[in-house]
């Protein structure tokens, strides 16, 4: 054999080698330089598993495991969008490498964790706990502990689980006591001395928060009264402010099966669109008096309002029994335009970064679903073991993602 021919077998064979790689089977992704910005993880629950995905041609290229318990997982990314820490209901905050498919780190820093951010800057990860309770702080590099923040309730020497957990401008997190009715803004310009500001009385039980696009607006559910506890970042001074009281009087209210989550809202025009708790529709908010503008009557419990990053659609699950449907809202007239049933267990949504499509994991019949967003046509099914979040790169420059 002549050293011609032995030279193309082997750049033959490194080709072959470079795009096994890619298979989901495989413990490496990529292994030639790449961008990440058309990247993402998809988390396979049961597995403690992520797949890192590729939204271009919509593939999946590789699995990486070992991540523990991912029951109610959800990501977040580094600045240059190459490394996603995933926060695990088992305590478990790890660093992942999408490019090379490989845990940088992981630590276990509590009982039970309910999700993270990642700060302004991009140095420090903050952790929401409900066992032992409070927030923790991290550096982004090493996973070291920065600082801890226990959230004693008010009046008492209990620690309150933690919602609601976001990042803001200025080096800041906030994040609501779930028994403890308040809302904490932790400034970390100094890390090792936090300071924290208190509001307290926002309302009973706080389950879940958001911030808005702009790092304006915190707003707080309550899960024990009817409305929402909203903070103006640019006038603390004047503290929380309830927004929506008794919304859903005059309703008969529903079991809740699963929470709404507000950092699923959706912000389209002059209007906010809020998933209702314990009833069959989205609520239409009107953005500059945040005040209920109108009610979209649904198939059922929302869990995720989302909208097209154009505005002009806003995509909708639900909570179990009817999980299977997916519901798509036309903005300008506020009404459905399209029921799709995509099989039982419809988690989550996720947006490519210009809305061309859309995924969606379909926990239970192990597939993530791609569909094109002006045709609202199916056009891919990817396989994936019981998925749930989808989290793709574009949120590395977004305020509260």
């Amino acid at each position: 054999m002549n050293s011609g021919h032995t030279i193309k077998t082997t750049l033959l064979a490194l080709v072959f080698l470079a795009f096994t790689c890619t298979s989901i089977d495989s413990l490496a992704c990529a292994t030639t330089p790449r961008g990440t910005g058309d990247l993402g993880v998809v988390v396979e629950r049961e597995n403690g598993s992520l797949l890192v995905v590729e939204h271009s041609s919509d593939q999946v290229l590789c699995r990486i495991e070992g991540l523990g318990d991912l029951s109610h997982a959800s990501a977040v990314y580094s600045r240059d969008a190459r490394y996603a820490y995933i926060f695990g209901r088992d305590g478990g905050l790890t660093k992942v490498d999408i490019l090379n498919g490989t845990i940088v780190k992981r630590v276990i820093q509590g009982g039970n964790s309910i999700g993270g951010a990642i700060s302004q800057d991009g140095s420090l990860i903050a952790v929401s706990n409900y066992v032992p309770g409070g927030v923790k702080i991290f550096n982004s590099l090493d996973l070291s502990l920065v600082a801890d923040i226990p959230a004693t309730i008010p009046d008492s020497t209990e620690q309150s689980k933690t919602v609601g957990l976001v990042d803001a401008p200025g080096q800041k997190f906030i994040f609501s006591l779930f028994e403890g009715a308040s809302t904490w803004i932790a400034d970390l310009s100094n890390p090792v001395q936090p300071k924290i500001t208190k509001f307290e009385q926002i309302g009973k039980q706080p389950y879940d928060a958001l911030i808005s696009g702009d790092g304006r607006y915190y707003i707080a559910g309550l899960f024990g009264e009817d409305g929402l506890a909203m903070l103006d970042l640019w006038q603390p001074d004047k503290g929380m402010r309830r927004i929506l009281p008794g919304y859903s009087r005059g309703h008969d209210k529903l079991p809740v099966y699963k929470m709404p989550h507000l950092e699923g809202w959706a912000v389209a025009g002059e209007s906010i669109f809020l998933p209702a708790m314990g009833l069959h529709q989205v609520l239409v908010v009107d953005k500059n008096t945040w005040e209920e503008s109108g009610r979209i009557e649904l198939k059922g419990q929302p869990v995720f309002a989302i909208a097209r990053p154009d505005g002009r659609q806003v995509w909708v699950n639900f909570a179990y029994p009817d999980n299977n449907w997916i519901q798509v809202i036309d903005v300008p007239s506020l009404q459905v335009i399209k029921t799709l049933d995509v099989g039982k267990g419809a988690l989550h949504m996720e947006f490519t970064p210009r809305g061309e499509k859309v995924w969606i994991s379909v926990r239970d019949k192990d597939q993530i679903k791609v569909f094109d967003t002006e045709t609202l046509r199916l056009i891919k099914t990817l396989k994936a073991d019981k998925p749930s979040g989808i989290f793709f790169t574009n949120r590395a420059g977004k305020i509260g993602l």
